[in-house]
């Protein structure tokens, strides 16, 4: 298998099996124009900020192509936690109510609504089986008085890829809004936040953006049941209705401004807007079929040598992450770095992710590692 791009188009890996982009995507080498273009629309005064805004309208429309929505329903919040927190601050909850998430979540998935517990509404955390998640123990767990499901469409632990579909179908009769983290799934798989109420991600890794702004989709039902809970200049309506003076009562813009109280991490906004371009330029079901190709090598590869592969099997539940068990992970990814081959490794299980700079090279390079450390 050969890289979609090659590695010479970024910052640092010609030399690197860089397999880590669950944990960190490498830098595009592109994004020094980026930030040479926004230096000078900075300095521009007023000018200058009517281009970094038309260019942020932009990035919302790519956003809203990779994930098949209207990008005019597409936020940029400072990061995937406080998009979820957003969700727990707005709804209007009432005892009894809960949500529904797992236990092998992301720390800012599954505590998002640590506080609610004091209202009377109920975290109830599906388990695992071996480090899987089933839709269906997921559905079994959601009663009238479900007001959400919270989950990662990919799983930050084990890779699994949630079949989002089936949590939809599940859903459908009822009333409970399904918010997705689409962190470790955007830029690698296929991304339907169309199907989903609440969508969200980080940009660090397999978007190839950096820290600091975090995509957000809010459907229009979701819009109805959420309440804004910051305001600021950019999300109220007072310019031009207001002018200087300030009154009792204003008005709520509309999406996508509403979720953004004061200007995005605009920089950061640009920085995403040209990882797009490259995404969007080779296609996410190009993009997704090399992932899923490379993870079968990587399981296969890594069972050959006898470790447990804790990801599933099945490609239609695989990721770009492929994860394996081992005692001490972390001092296994330092062992590994100072061979020249960056995986990620902590809490258990290291994490070996395949991107679209990844080729079989990079395996065997892996393959050779692990066996001068005779795992």
């Amino acid at each position: 298998m050969e890289p979609l791009l090659s590695p010479s188009n970024f910052v640092g890996i010609e030399n690197v099996a860089h397999l880590c982009t669950g944990g960190e995507a490498p830098w595009l080498s592109a994004q020094a124009s980026v930030y040479e273009k926004f230096a000078q629309y900075k300095s521009a005064g007023y000018a200058g900020r009517q281009k970094i805004y038309a260019e942020g309208e932009e990035c919302r429309n790519k956003m809203g192509q990779l994930w098949h929505v209207d990008g005019q329903r597409v936020s940029f919040m400072p990061s995937a936690a406080e998009g979820m927190s957003w969700v727990a601050r707005g709804i209007d909850w009432r005892t009894g109510d809960n949500i529904v998430t797992t236990s092998l979540e992301f720390p800012s998935v599954a505590y998002a609504w640590r506080n609610l517990r004091a209202r009377g509404v109920e975290v109830r955390m599906v388990d695992h089986r071996d480090y899987i998640v089933e839709e269906s123990d997921l559905l079994a767990a959601v009663n009238a008085r479900t007001r959400v499901m919270a989950v990662s469409q990919v799983s930050f632990y084990s890779g699994q890829n949630l079949r989002i579909a089936r949590l939809v179908d599940g859903l459908k009769r009822g009333g409970t809004l399904l918010a997705v983290d689409a962190t470790h799934a955007a830029g690698a798989v296929d991304v339907r936040a169309d199907l989903c109420d609440i969508c969200v991600s980080s940009s660090y890794k397999w978007m190839l953006g950096t820290h600091g702004v975090a995509p957000f989709y809010l459907s229009e039902r979701a819009e109805r049941q959420v309440a804004s809970s910051s305001y600021g200049w950019r999300n109220l309506a007072v310019w031009p209705a207001q002018w200087a003076e300030r009154f009792p009562e204003v008005d709520e813009r509309p999406m996508p401004e509403r979720l953004e109280p004061g200007n995005p991490g605009m920089v950061s906004v640009l920085f995403l807007s040209r990882a797009l371009d490259v995404l969007l330029g080779l296609g996410i079901e190009r993009i997704e079929a090399h992932v899923l190709d490379l993870a079968n090598e990587i399981a296969s590869g890594l069972e050959a040598r006898g470790l447990r592969v804790i990801s599933p099997q099945a490609r239609d539940r695989r990721s770009g992450n492929t994860c394996f068990a081992v005692s001490d992970a972390r001092a296994l990814m330092h062992a590994l770095a100072e061979m020249q081959v960056q995986v990620w490794g902590e809490y258990g299980r290291v994490r070996v992710s395949g991107h679209i700079y990844n080729s079989t090279a990079d395996l065997e390079r892996l393959w050779r590692a692990l066996d001068i450390l005779e795992l």
